[in-house]
């Protein structure tokens, strides 16, 4: 039992575990998820209604998207960017590792007549011969991939991108990152049944890596049957350290913003984000 203890309460070196499917592919947590997507009122899964519905708005007006207008964007989810921008006359494919989302965005696009292509698969592995104006990265999903991911998914946008063509994508700041504390936490059903339908036992262990800026909440759920380790990364970033991933990857023209709704860059605040040009 000690050594169990020992090893739920244990440090990994950052990144050194990836376990995204465990999450977005899993039949009861992608339940979850997706619920928390849906809910307008939160900012979970997905930003606010309010909020998607002001940067739909502001990525129309500021990327003058039209009929002509061809867009990726990666980790959809249930396609609340994608369905909206299909609306504006683009044509939108859309990118997401959770089977479920896909299918409830894939419903609604038929439902309301829209032609969305959805792909069901990790986007780091997507690969498709389609050139696309605006590539979409939105709720600091750029924040949860190591370094190397990071480079791998730049990368890949710059192929995909024609001449002229940009990213948006959001991130965490430095200034959220000394906000975060380290904690050990423990509870029966831990996070009100999120884990599992069955009951479990729920370890968290947020640790702070204050070299490489990055954040990690460690959940360790222990049901009858089995036990399994989570583990949620987050990489914080100042408008150097991103803008110098950006660089490397060879956009070397780049704009910084408060956000994917287009609101000023405040070095302050807990996020911010960037567009980047082919």
């Amino acid at each position: 039992m000690f050594d169990h203890l020992e090893d739920i309460n244990s440090r990994p070196e950052p990144f050194q575990f990836y376990t995204a499917a465990d999450l977005w592919t899993d039949e009861h947590t992608s339940k979850q998820m997706l619920a928390y997507h849906l809910d307008a009122e939160i900012d979970v899964s997905s930003r606010r209604g309010a909020f998607i519905e002001q940067s739909v708005e502001w990525i129309g007006s500021h990327f003058k998207i039209d009929e002509g207008s061809r867009i990726a964007d990666f980790g959809c989810g249930p396609g609340l960017y994608a369905s909206r921008l299909a609306k504006l006359g683009a044509t939108v494919t859309g990118i997401d590792f959770s089977a479920r989302s896909m299918e409830f965005a894939r419903g609604e696009a038929q439902q309301s007549g829209l032609s969305i292509e959805y792909v069901n698969q990790n986007y780091l592995d997507f690969e498709t011969e389609d050139r696309f104006d605006l590539v979409l990265m939105i709720m600091c999903d750029f924040c949860a991939l190591s370094p190397s991911q990071r480079m791998v998914m730049l990368a890949k946008f710059h192929s995909l991108l024609v001449q002229g063509g940009s990213v948006l994508l959001d991130v965490y700041s430095l200034a959220a990152f000394h906000e975060r504390e380290e904690t050990a936490s423990y509870g029966p059903n831990l996070l009100d049944g999120f884990w599992s339908a069955n009951r479990y036992y729920g370890f968290l262990n947020t640790f702070k890596y204050d070299d490489a800026k990055v954040a990690l909440d460690k959940y360790t759920i222990v049901e009858a049957e089995r036990t399994r380790t989570v583990y949620n990364w987050l990489q914080y970033f100042s408008a150097e350290s991103l803008q110098s991933e950006f660089e490397e990857a060879g956009f070397a023209e780049h704009t910084l913003l408060g956000s994917v709704a287009g609101a000023p860059f405040d070095e302050g605040a807990s996020e911010f984000a960037i567009v980047g040009r082919k």
